[in-house]
């Protein structure tokens, strides 16, 4: 076999095969054999039927798969041999004919696409500048989940009158468009919580009281398509095609009332062994873990921060017409080309990410041992532990939890990811010019926010 490569530009090569029967015919002579065992035709004992025959009917598909494991096999070895940095996979060049006799097998000759990975020298040094934004706890935000605490340890009751974050029993009542009430229409009893929608909807429902009626569109209540079948009691087609004009009676308003802040309350929030004995150390405890919660917010806005940097400073130049192609050819469900284009931005400027964050790792500069792994996965067993309150196991005991939970792929590799995300923050920290920023909660979302 003959592989030679023809550079068409630094982001573009081809590579030319040509393959011989001495390449093949092992391989494909062993395939018809097979299939002549296999095979059950009217009129042949099993294993006898002429190879003729095997050949003419099943010769074609059968050296097209042997062939197609023999170019693989050899590309990727070709391409290993000549340590080749290339995107996606090798694809047949579209406007090429392959030339060879699939009827008469002798000489082939094929002609497949690569696109090549751009060089790139990263270096993150005091002149690469950050900010690393955490929130300012300050006494909205704490006085905010003392409330949240509070009410999920409170009771319902009943009240007259609704209130902002009351929560409505009723019905909805379908209306055609003169406002009156659809015979044989849309009728469901649901729930509306108010701290849950727009505030200014909201106020629609303020001071209603058991009996009352409001004229509602139920999409505007609701959070999602799945919810708004579930308000409506419908799904499918029904729910596709019904209206968004309805009347909402009241049957009953409910209010959650905040359990009081005392010594029960601490005992049943953080258990009776815990230091929480007052609102004063309550409110300590909540703005501690507050502090604690933002940190990974903290740190995926840093990490969104380093890799938009990065990407503006090296800009990787990729084979984009390539790779567009190879995305449509490599989904599972057909795409259109109209559809590639779509998201293709936002894949490009992943792509170029993790060329980044793979030159980083090759330099050693990011590096996860497996005694990391072990032992950030010992961390999480813990965290878990401590959740539901109980003592964690001995160290061995432990290892040999960590070990079963690694053993499952999907787990590994949401850990591998973890700690290589908590490895380039704590690198580009130590390598860059980094400034701690606190700001408030809104300021922080609405960073966050940012395309």
């Amino acid at each position: 076999m003959q592989i030679t490569q023809e550079k068409i530009d630094e982001k573009n090569a081809l590579l030319k095969i040509k393959v011989e029967p001495t390449d093949y015919n092992d391989k494909y002579n062993d395939a018809l054999k097979r299939a002549r065992k296999q095979v059950q035709m009217p009129g042949f004992r099993p294993g006898k039927i002429p190879m003729g025959v095997i050949k003419s009917r099943y010769g074609k598909s059968l050296l097209a798969e042997e062939m197609n494991q023999v170019l693989n096999q050899s590309i990727q070895s070709y391409i290993s041999e000549q340590n080749l940095k290339i995107l996606g996979s090798p694809m047949p060049k579209e406007d090429h004919v392959d030339n060879g006799n699939w009827d008469n097998p002798g000489d082939f000759e094929f002609v497949y696409e690569l696109g090549l990975a751009p060089k790139l020298d990263v270096k993150i040094s005091k002149k690469d500048k950050f900010e690393y934004n955490t929130i300012k706890i300050d006494k909205k935000l704490v006085d905010d989940e003392v409330n949240r605490i509070a009410r999920r340890y409170g009771k319902v009751e009943d009240v007259e009158k609704a209130g902002e974050n009351d929560m409505l029993v009723g019905d909805f009542v379908e209306l055609n468009e003169g406002g009156e009430i659809v015979p044989g229409g849309v009728m469901n009893q649901s729930t509306v919580s108010l701290e849950f929608i727009d505030k200014d909807l909201a106020k629609k429902f303020h001071g209603l009281k058991v009996g009352d009626e409001v004229n509602v569109q139920p999409s505007l209540l609701a959070k999602d398509n799945d919810d708004l079948g579930r308000m409506l009691g419908l799904s499918g087609e029904a729910l596709a095609n019904s209206g968004d004009n309805y009347k909402f009676i009241v049957r009953e308003v409910k209010r959650m009332e905040p359990a009081e802040l005392n010594e029960e309350f601490f005992n049943k929030t953080f258990g009776e062994d815990s230091d929480v004995k007052t609102e004063k150390d309550f409110r300590e405890k909540v703005s501690a873990d507050l502090e604690k919660h933002f940190v990974s917010d903290s740190d995926r806005l840093f990490k969104r921060d380093i890799s938009k940097a990065m990407i503006e400073k090296y800009n990787p130049d990729l084979p984009d017409e390539f790779l567009k192609r190879w995305i449509r050819l490599s989904n599972e469900k057909p795409v259109t080309a109209e559809e590639v284009e779509k998201d293709y931005a936002e894949y490009r400027k992943s792509l170029q990410w993790q060329l980044i964050f793979n030159e980083l790792v090759s330099q050693d500069a990011i590096t996860v041992s497996q005694d990391d792994v072990i032992q950030k996965t010992k961390e999480l067993l813990v965290g878990n532990y401590a959740q539901y309150g109980m003592p964690a196991p001995e160290d061995k005991e432990l290892e040999e939890s960590a070990k079963r939970v690694l053993g499952n792929q999907e787990e590994a590799r949401k850990i591998y990811d973890m700690l290589y995300d908590e490895k380039l923050i704590s690198y580009v920290k130590e390598t860059a010019t980094v400034k701690d920023k606190e700001v408030s909660f809104d300021k922080f979302v609405e960073l966050a926010s940012e395309a």
